[in-house]
């Protein structure tokens, strides 16, 4: 005789429910709150009579990271009720308590005859992991700015020795300054990357709105590429389509954003190898696609792609020193230029970037 299947008794559940470690709330398909336990009720300030019955939704605020309103239709209890699929973010949530709390939500649909009739919502307050993230943040921040200052003497002096400021080098001593130099620029380029990150991650990143020619920018990141490419034989050429390529943009941003795109595009590409960047405008906004025949993205990376620290297997192989953060503080940057970033790659054939950019951008 097969075992009895173990079930458990009104009471059970409850304690089961009650025992959460999270916040964890119940609503029907109307979007009143059904049950609500303990965790969910502190985090949110409110008793169990002020939330039972009453819209979830008009009780607790969901803002985003710039603390602003979450449009209703894209918090995770209403996509889960609507679409019938689980749905997460990150958010802050404002109940009754006068301070914001940052949270994880997670949101499952309750599915009966194949309809959702209600949502259970399980959220995790983040408060802590966010106060470690933002002291980190910090710490990059000093950190990076402290470099620099000692960095630039040794890439003054180097250059001096290079140039002949100091006394003319022989040839044996001149690689060796050579790799100096090429050393504390790649630092700081780091140190330039960890700083955007941060102003990004902070929310610090104020626009410098002005008349931006892409054709212009192309060209000096192109001029900085040149030792690099010319080393390994790579073609860099450049086709202008369409309508003007002038925007109104923060150009640095901009600079930040093609320079890390061509950069990549020259060093994984094969030697001998061609890198085309087309710039194409319209009436509504100008898009630069950057092409290469290079070593390409597996498959299974292309969804990791935009991640913070990430790097594909096949150019870990290749190249050992990357940070994975060039192609993260780019999507970072696009967003914050209201632009989009996309990308098509085969393995062994080469990846294409396409970076559309719109026409006018407003000020933050």
């Amino acid at each position: 005789m097969a075992n009895a299947k173990p079930t458990l008794n009104s009471n059970e559940l409850e304690i089961v429910f009650e025992s959460i470690g999270e916040g964890a709330v119940v609503v029907n398909s109307e979007g009143l709150v059904i049950r609500a336990n303990k965790v969910a009720l502190s985090t949110l300030g409110y008793n169990e009579s002020e939330l039972i019955g009453q819209r979830f939704i008009d009780k607790v605020q969901a803002l985003n990271i710039d603390h602003k309103k979450v449009n209703t239709f894209k918090r995770p209890m209403v996509k889960a009720i609507t679409t019938g699929k689980p749905a997460y973010e990150y958010i802050y949530y404002h109940g009754k308590k006068p301070d914001l709390t940052p949270v994880f939500v997670s949101a499952s649909p309750i599915i009966k005859d194949g309809k959702p009739i209600g949502v259970t919502e399980i959220f995790r307050d983040i408060s802590m992991e966010e106060a470690v993230d933002q002291m980190k943040s910090e710490f990059i921040s000093l950190a990076s700015h402290q470099l620099r200052t000692p960095l630039a003497l040794i890439k003054t002096y180097s250059h001096m020795l290079l140039e002949g400021y100091m006394g003319e080098i022989d040839n044996d001593k001149r690689p060796a300054v050579e790799t100096i130099v090429a050393a504390t620029n790649r630092m700081n380029e780091l140190i330039s990357t960890l700083l955007n990150i941060t102003r990004l991650e902070s929310g610090s990143i104020l626009l410098d709105i002005g008349s931006v020619d892409i054709v212009q920018i192309v060209a000096e990141v192109i001029k900085e590429m040149e030792i690099q490419a010319k080393n390994r034989s790579i073609t860099i050429k450049t086709f202008t389509r369409g309508r003007s390529p002038l925007i109104l943009s923060d150009g640095p941003i901009i600079k930040e954003v093609l320079a890390n795109l061509i950069s990549n595009s020259v060093k994984y590409s094969k030697d001998n190898g061609n890198v085309i960047i087309t710039i194409r405008g319209n009436d509504h906004d100008v898009t630069v696609s950057v092409k290469d025949n290079g070593f390409g993205i597996p498959d299974p990376a292309k969804a990791q792609i935009f991640s913070k620290f990430f790097r594909a297997n096949n150019i870990i192989q290749l190249e050992t020193n990357g940070t994975g953060l060039g192609l993260y503080l780019v999507k970072g940057l696009v967003n914050e230029l209201g632009g989009k970033i996309s990308f098509t790659s085969k393995l062994d054939e080469g990846t294409t970037f396409k970076l559309k950019l719109p026409r006018t951008v407003s000020p933050n």
